[in-house]
Order: C-alpha cells, then sequence, then structure tokens
C-alpha cells in the first residue's frame, strides 16, 4: 500500500544551542546544545507521524555513521525510509541554528548532498514502486525549498506530479525565491512567513492577511502566511481569506514550528476539516511546538 504522505527534501541533523536569554554580537553564554533529526521534510515527517500517519521520506542520506543512525531514529518515530537515495560519496547533511530568549539570531543549512542528489531522489515516483509518468502518485506531497529552483522547476511541470496535492514551503527566507517555479501551479498550497511572503513579492508587507492577498494577486492559487506570535491566513484566489489570531505561549524554542504548522494542516485537510478547523489545529500545533509541549 503506498503512503499517502510523501515528504520531499531535507532529512539531517539540526545541531540547537539554545540560551535562555537575550543574546547580543558575539555573546559567549551559557545554555543547552542538542542534536536531534531535522529539515523541512523530516520536521513535517515527524508531525504527521505524531499525528497517526505513516509518511514516506524522499531525501539523499550519507552511507556514514551519522546517516544510519539517523535512519535507525527516523524508522523509530514510525516513518518510511525506504525511499532515501543514499551515495557512499555524500555526507550527511547538517543544520546548526543559535537560539536566545527572543527567537533564532542565525543558522547554517549544510544541503549541499540533498543538492547534489537532484531529481535522483524521485526516482520512486517515476520507476512504479509510488508511481510513474503513466500512473503518478495521487497522495500529499510535501516539497521544501531546500531542494533546488532547478529541481522545483522540473516538479512544477513533472506529468510524475501531475495527480498530487502540492503542499510548499521555503527552508527560511534565504530561500524563498526557489519557490516561484511553483507560485502558479493550479495544485500547490503555499506555506510561508510574513518575511518569506515578501520576498516573493518583491515589496514589505505589514500583516499575513495583506501578505496573504498580495501572492494571490500575483497568481497563487492558495496560501498561508503566518505572521509569528500574532496571527496566521488562508487565502485561495476567488475566495474570501480567512484570518486567526495564534494562541500566546512562551517560548522554549523555534526551529521547526513552521514546519509542524505545515504538517497539521495537512493532515487536518486529508481528514475533512473545514478551513477554519484546519487552521486552528495547524496553529495549536505549532503554538505547542514553541512552548515545547511536543518531542
Amino acid at each position: 500500500m503506498k503512503p499517502e504522505f510523501l515528504c520531499i527534501g531535507s532529512v539531517l541533523w539540526d545541531m540547537i544551542g539554545r540560551a535562555s536569554r537575550p543574546m547580543r554580537l558575539g555573546a559567549d553564554v551559557p545554555g543547552r546544545i542538542n542534536r536531534l533529526p531535522g529539515g523541512v521534510a523530516m520536521n513535517i515527517a515527524m508531525t504527521l507521524a505524531r499525528q497517526g500517519q505513516r509518511p514516506a521520506l524522499l531525501s539523499a542520506v550519507g552511507v556514514d555513521a551519522e546517516g544510519d543512525l539517523l535512519i535507525e531514529r527516523a524508522r523509530a518515530l514510525g516513518l518510511e525510509t525506504r525511499y532515501l537515495w543514499r551515495n557512499p560519496a555524500l555526507p550527511t547533511d547538517r543544520y546548526m541554528a543559535i537560539e536566545d530568549a527572543n527567537g533564532l539570531i542565525a543558522a547554517i543549512a549544510d544541503a549541499h548532498s540533498l543538492e547534489a542528489a537532484g531529481n535522483a531522489i524521485l526516482m520512486p515516483l517515476a520507476d512504479g514502486r509510488l508511481g510513474s509518468a503513466d500512473a503518478p502518485y495521487t497522495g500529499r506531497i510535501a516539497l521544501d525549498g531546500n531542494l533546488t529552483e532547478a529541481l522545483l522547476s522540473e516538479i512544477a511541470h513533472s506529468p510524475l506530479f501531475a495527480a498530487a496535492k502540492l503542499h510548499v514551503a521555503p527552508a527560511s527566507p534565504g530561500k524563498a525565491e526557489r519557490l516561484r517555479p511553483l507560485m502558479r501551479h493550479a495544485r500547490a498550497t503555499l506555506y510561508v512567513n510574513l518575511e518569506e511572503a515578501g520576498i516573493l513579492c518583491g515589496q514589505p508587507l505589514a500583516s499575513s492577511r495583506e501578505a496573504a492577498l498580495a501572492l494571490i494577486a500575483a497568481g497563487a492559487s492558495r496560501v498561508l502566511v503566518t505572521d509569528g506570535p500574532r496571527d496566521s491566513t488562508d487565502a485561495r484566489a476567488g475566495a474570501a481569506p480567512l484570518t486567526r489570531a495564534a494562541r500566546a505561549v512562551t517560548v522554549a524554542r523555534v526551529t521547526g514550528a513552521g514546519d509542524t504548522f505545515m504538517a497539521a494542516h495537512m493532515v487536518a485537510e486529508a481528514q475533512g476539516a473545514t478551513p477554519a478547523e484546519a487552521l486552528s489545529r495547524a496553529q495549536n500545533a505549532a503554538a505547542a511546538h514553541v512552548a515545547g509541549e511536543t518531542l
């Protein structure tokens, strides 16, 4: 039986350093440093698994000790790893972030192996294991902006994705422009924060509602825009936008919040929730993540 959800993109190790106090440039303070499975595709898949799904990962993982351990952890979390592409010449990717009491200070994503793999990670969608050009995959696919713009452009025009529901998120504001090939895709839903929306629209935007409407005006079929602890907006072409305030929480972490939001929204919609219900469930899942209420 084919999985209902695929997560295509970065699967790597997160190294997260967090201080409980505000930091300034050059600060050296005590805190905690944790290593845990991460990457946009991995974060989305883990949230899907927590909500009772068994998503499959399509990504590149090195044939090294870090890769073996990462796959072991993924399987223990209930994720399907049989479709991962592994090349002995490429190491397992990594991500490093510094957070303080106010949120993310800086991060570096080393996703060079995923970028080098290119469309090799998509082979299961072409060779019959998950689909083919004549019988494309029909489930829900989460795509992340760690894929190169060339690969995202290929996906936008590929018959392998013609029957799937696409859920697309940038990995960071710095990679938001990579989503341009999918902005006008009729089956794509974009998940972006306020800053990323501004980058895609080429102008600063004041609110999630303004940003969502600007993206629709630019040709997107459907978008969900988050504005941190303030609110989120769901907008689609030809319909009135829906804006809902976020739940206030004490911040314990920020990395992965947007991925958690997207995954919870995907599950809610797959289960037949109304747009308002799906938005509420996504916001509550993200708030729980930020508050440290989930693993």
